[in-house]
């Protein structure tokens, strides 16, 4: 999903603007910290958080959101769509070049569109870009998309970052040397790419909407949290997510308060333990309510979050549109969990604290990646409370990229905590619930089967009536609570730390990074020189 951070709740030290009498000056660098490396600069192979955040720099999409999370036009000046809602026309902005001085047209749109619905290409954002019946180039400044039928989420469809066809045309995309060494049109060209280290980016000085003041993006991974805040002390760092922890503790001090700006917000995101539903353990839609029963998601936020975030109660958070506030969460009732499970025949048969079924004891392992402290903590308090009812749990740390390539992509795991962000703009969650979206690289890893909400999901993208779309939206929600696929733990506040040097920041409902290419850092204060 594409990340959208979204709705200030309150904000630390709000001088994120103009100094007095001072002017943007060039040059300089941020060096943001992130715990995982990108897997592809292919944006529409690219599954993972770390991708899209390079991405975003690199590329551009026909639309994109503003700063109020409206729909504006990004690689288009201006569209249409047709009475009958069936055709969409993109009138494009003339002059825009690639990165290499290629001029972009209508035919990298086309080309983007029939990679995107290619069946050998790994992408999981291929099912808004099926339902057209037919996308054409009109000339070189005009594209056109006709759809079978009326497609509500279309317009946000085409958010959907442009890639080159003058550079990939013949390319296997699954395989290609383009996805270490990518061309796009944005603000940010790619320079180097050390794997497990850093990515760096360079001020695109012929970007379309003028040159980025910051000359240098340089992203570095680095997995331990931990060490990350250490990095950000020492000055290695200019911008990070905090753990709550860090967040209330560790930066409350003169240090921090004189070089730091921190932001707390509700996330357009939420985390949860999800179940591999080909697993036989996890068949019963009882025993996943009875798991999720067992689990004090409460104790989870107050002891893992200290206390920033609120429990999840499905696939919509609470500042989007399609939230269903009817649907509350279980109860943490280990007791009853216990009841439920004796029910299903799970109980400890041979009195050797583990409870079993027909021989088969109830043990399975919960995977999640390395370098998230949060994660950590919560399969660690989930141990605990599913021991206390005589299930068995282990967990298992994996670095990033072998945890995404290597145990989601193939179905490799019993149970996994994980997160989904970016659930900004239009809220339609075709690809992560319906059934048809279960193949390698997709978003419905853990296998999820609804007869009534794959009817939903396609009725809710075939209605334009927001009201009407609410309502379907409203029974998704209720019935994947219901049915338990995942235990939704809950939905974190975001918590970032930004140094005091960057100027001309603004707090906006799509979060601060909107307005990144006029971000800028005072001659005098500017850490790091280049050689343009």
């Amino acid at each position: 999903m594409r990340r959208v951070t979204a709705f200030i709740l309150f904000v630390f030290s709000l001088s994120f603007a103009l100094y007095p009498g001072e002017k943007p000056d060039y040059g300089g660098a941020i060096v943001v910290g992130s715990i995982g490396d990108a897997s592809t600069l292919i944006p529409f192979v690219a599954s993972d958080s770390a991708s899209h955040d390079i991405c975003g720099l690199i590329y551009n999409g026909l639309l994109k959101y503003d700063k109020n999370l409206k729909l504006t036009g990004d690689l288009a000046e201006s569209w249409e769509v047709s009475p009958d809602n069936l055709t969409i026309t993109f009138h494009l902005r003339k002059g825009v070049r690639w990165q290499d001085g290629k001029p972009f047209t209508a035919r990298d749109c086309l080309f983007t569109y029939q990679k995107l619905i290619d069946p050998r290409v790994r992408t999981p954002y291929a099912s808004s870009f099926l339902l057209v019946k037919e996308a054409k180039v009109i000339d070189d400044y005009t594209f056109q998309v006709t759809y079978k039928e009326p497609f509500s989420p279309g317009l946000s469809s085409w958010t959907m970052w442009i890639v080159p066809e003058h550079l990939l045309k013949g390319e296997d995309l699954n395989t290609t040397p383009y996805a270490r060494n990518p061309v796009g049109t944005g603000p940010y060209k790619f320079l180097q790419w050390k794997t497990g280290d850093k990515i760096i980016l360079k001020a695109n000085p012929d970007y379309f909407e003028g040159r980025p003041y910051i000359s240098r993006y340089i992203y570095r991974i680095i997995p331990d949290q931990a060490t990350m805040f250490m990095e950000l002390r020492a000055g290695g760092v200019d911008e990070m997510g905090l753990t709550p922890y860090q967040f209330k503790l560790q930066t409350d001090s003169a240090f921090f308060r004189r070089n730091f700006r921190k932001l707390r917000y509700p996330s357009f995101g939420y985390t949860y333990l999800g179940y591999n539903l080909k697993n036989p353990l996890f068949k019963s839609k009882k025993v996943r309510q009875a798991l999720t029963m067992a689990i004090d998601r409460e104790a989870i936020i107050k002891g893992v979050l200290l206390g920033l975030g609120t429990v999840s109660t499905g696939p919509f958070v609470p500042s989007s549109w399609a939230y269903n506030p009817a649907v509350k969460p279980f109860p943490y009732n280990p007791a009853k969990a216990k009841e439920m499970l004796k029910e299903e025949g799970w109980w400890d048969h041979d009195g050797d604290g583990i409870i079993d079924k027909d021989g088969v004891p109830f043990s399975f392992t919960i995977v999640t990646n390395q370098g998230n402290i949060q994660r950590k903590k919560c399969a660690e308090i989930i141990q605990d409370n599913l021991g206390k009812i005589g299930i068995k749990v282990e967990i298992r740390i994996i670095e990033w990229a072998t945890f995404l390539s290597e145990f989601i992509d193939k179905k490799k795991f019993d149970a996994v905590i994980l997160g989904w962000a970016g659930l900004a703009g239009d809220p339609d969650p075709y690809d992560i619930w319906h059934s048809s979206r279960t193949r390698e690289g997709e978003f419905n890893f853990v296998s999820y089967k609804n007869k009534e909400v794959d009817e939903l999901l396609v009725k809710a993208r075939r209605t334009f009536d927001l009201e009407e779309r609410k309502k379907y939206y409203h029974r998704i929600h209720q019935i994947i609570y219901d049915d338990q696929p995942y235990t939704f733990l809950y939905v974190p506040d975001s918590l970032v730390i930004l140094h005091k040097r960057f100027r001309g920041v603004e707090l906006a409902p799509a979060g601060i990074g909107y307005n990144f290419i006029k971000w800028w850092v005072p001659g005098k204060e500017q850490k790091y020189h280049f050689a343009e």
